[in-house]
């Protein structure tokens, strides 16, 4: 396609700032509109270095507003839909979750069609499938078994609504005449450089002795690295532009993963921080039924106590469901229709994660040094 122009918003995020990074390479591409509410300054001046032949926008605006849509979307060819609240520890106000992640998705596609833009590429989530329950069991799933998540957590909860609205709107009528076509990913857990989850695991146990945080040691997953998903995306939006691959493309979804091995999320955490002098913690803990109850009545206490006091408990049983939990995919959909394959091995992936983890400790010993002079 000569001439074309891409939106993606949540922009400045953790995946979106890879995937500017990736577009910047795409032939033809003539403009790219970089929308989210806020950009760091650091992350102004790295997009600003960034720019070649390519133009790049960085646009500030809410999802929910109507108006700032309409204009970032105009004259645009692609839009890649990222932007999203990810809370699965109760930290943010349900409701605001819905909003952002439902609302803001619907009004983007109403933008979409007022601007009419033909090509919508919506990051999901597996958590769209699930876990329901820590007693599920999926190896090696894949997008013919019908899977749905029935958690009433409002992360998963608003991410199945968006994505059925993504899908429901292909094939919908362009302003222009035109048709709308779209298809949703739905990566692993994505670790990597900047990943906010492994920073807070990471930052946690430099605050406690180096020991790291139990955040699954019964669990079974196939964590995903950040530029592969990025990578995904690239390959939907040249499969939805593409006549011959779009038909089987429009109006599927994805499950994307790589070559990163199976295993617990204890396990994972530790492979990527041992080798700076983090450990796992050895302690006792609740067994797995015990846990999951007293999660039960800790959400029960938060809300009896909601109209006069805010409470937020230490786990919930979404969290408890999602970190013991034998729940992996495979990507042979996607490399059948998208013809994806990982960017980069597990060994390059781990690598580069490494290095940053080391980076996060290097900065921890920085900050102590004026307490111990």
């Amino acid at each position: 396609m000569t001439g074309w122009s891409c939106l993606v918003t949540g922009a400045g995020g953790f995946l979106g700032r890879r995937i500017i990074c990736l577009l910047l390479k795409e032939k033809e591409l003539k403009e790219i509109r970089a929308l989210d509410k806020a950009f760091r300054p650091e992350l102004r001046e790295e997009f600003s270095e960034l720019q070649k032949k390519t133009k790049l926008t960085m646009l500030e605006g809410d999802i929910l507003d109507e108006p700032c849509l309409k204009t970032a979307c105009q004259d645009v060819t692609v839009v890649i839909h990222t932007a999203s609240v990810i809370d699965v520890f109760g930290a943010v106000h349900r409701q605001s979750i819905m909003n952002v992640n439902v609302k803001g998705t619907q009004l983007l596609l109403e933008a979409c069609v007022h601007a009419s833009v033909p090509v919508f590429i919506y990051t999901s989530s597996v958590e769209v499938a699930g876990p329901s329950s820590y007693k599920e069991v999926i190896q090696n799933g894949h997008e013919d078994q019908p899977l749905e998540s029935t958690l009433s957590a409002p992360y998963p909860h608003s991410k199945r609504l968006a994505e059925k609205a993504v899908l429901a709107a292909n094939g919908w009528t362009l302003k222009n005449g035109g048709t709308l076509y779209t298809c949703a990913l739905r990566p692993m857990y994505i670790y990597g450089e900047g990943s906010p989850f492994l920073s807070a695991t990471v930052n946690g146990a430099l605050d406690n002795k180096g020991i790291l945080p139990s955040t699954g040691k019964f669990s079974t997953v196939n964590p995903v690295y950040v530029g592969n998903v990025a990578w995904a995306h690239i390959l939907a939006l040249r499969a939805l532009q593409d006549p011959r691959k779009a038909p089987s493309v429009q109006g599927q979804f994805y499950y994307i993963s790589d070559d990163t091995p199976h295993q617990s999320y204890d396990a994972f955490n530790y492979s990527l921080s041992k080798e700076f002098g983090l450990r796992l913690d050895s302690s006792w803990s609740l067994p797995l039924v015990l846990r999951y109850w007293v999660a039960f009545l800790l959400e029960a206490v938060s809300f009896l106590l909601s109209p006069i006091y805010t409470y937020r408990p230490p786990f919930n049983r979404h969290t408890v469901t999602l970190s013991n939990s034998t729940y992996t995919f495979s990507y042979k959909k996607a490399q059948r229709d998208l013809a994806y394959k990982p960017l980069y091995s597990w060994e390059e992936a781990r690598q580069k994660t490494m290095e940053w983890v080391g980076s996060l400790v290097d900065r921890h010993k920085e900050m102590l040094k004026p307490k111990t002079q």
